[in-house]
């Protein structure tokens, strides 16, 4: 099946690299026109121009998701260059390995900032524009690590349960207001992307630490960006115009154990 989301406009926030990257390229093949957006002005103008280098149906804008007035700009942008926005990807997130003990408040307000409060604050921009234009679907990354706990990862745990949760929220809002706008998130286990290629460096052997993670998940492998693309797509589509507040876990059998 082609065009599965054919004419639609999408918005991926942390579209440089991985997952917001494979998302974009996912999305433009089966119809859409994107808007990507990253903090990384460098990357993600070098990334639009790598997927549509004539410039007609990617723009690249910068972005500081912890930002509500650029939230603001970056919504009314997309609202002045398409007409409207019919799908959001909160993608973008940052990660911080440090135990509840050496954790400090600084690195934790700085993560919940982008990881949670992006999502707050992209959600509401997201609504605003999409209930006056016959609704659209919002999509937020939240993780395997909002459904389970990890010792060494408190600050992100306690983001991405917070975006699960959020995200049922605004699901039952949007529902009940009769808006037209579906909100689910999206829980990858780990995916072979530049954040967890750094995880898996820390201990010094990045193959070494690619092999422990790999253990974790039963089906035998980590992810790739395709695989969490690929459940973006679905959730974007009206193939899924029946599923809101949902939470579709996309990790390779870890959370079955």
């Amino acid at each position: 099946m082609m065009g599965r989301v054919e004419g639609k406009i999408a918005l991926i926030t942390g579209g440089a690299k991985g997952i917001g990257e494979a998302t974009a390229r996912l999305l433009l093949s089966e119809g859409a026109q994107v808007v990507l957006t990253d903090i990384d002005a460098s990357a993600g103008a070098s990334t639009a121009v790598g997927l549509d280098s004539a410039g007609k149906r990617v723009w690249f804008l910068k972005h500081d998701v912890a930002d509500e007035q650029s939230w603001i700009d970056v919504v009314d942008r997309t609202v002045e260059i398409y007409g409207r926005l019919d799908i959001l990807v909160n993608n973008a997130g940052v990660a911080s390995t440090s135990n509840v003990e050496e954790e400090t408040l600084e690195r934790w307000r700085w993560l919940q900032a982008i990881n949670l409060d992006g999502v707050f604050l992209g959600t509401k921009a997201a609504i605003s524009a999409m209930k006056s234009t016959g609704g659209g679907s919002i999509i937020n990354l939240s993780s395997i690590e909002g459904i389970i706990g990890d010792p060494s990862l408190p600050a992100y745990n306690a983001s991405k349960g917070g975006v699960r949760i959020f995200t049922k929220s605004s699901a039952l809002h949007c529902a009940n207001a009769g808006y037209g706008i579906r909100v689910n998130s999206v829980h990858p286990g780990y995916i072979w992307t530049p954040m967890v290629q750094a995880v898996a460096s820390e201990g010094g052997d990045i193959e070494e630490g690619r092999a422990a993670l790999t253990a974790k998940h039963p089906i035998g492998r980590l992810g790739t960006a395709a695989d969490i693309a690929y459940a973006i797509l679905y959730l974007a589509s009206d193939e899924s115009s029946f599923v809101t507040g949902a939470e579709l876990v996309v990790d390779g059998g870890y959370t079955a154990q």
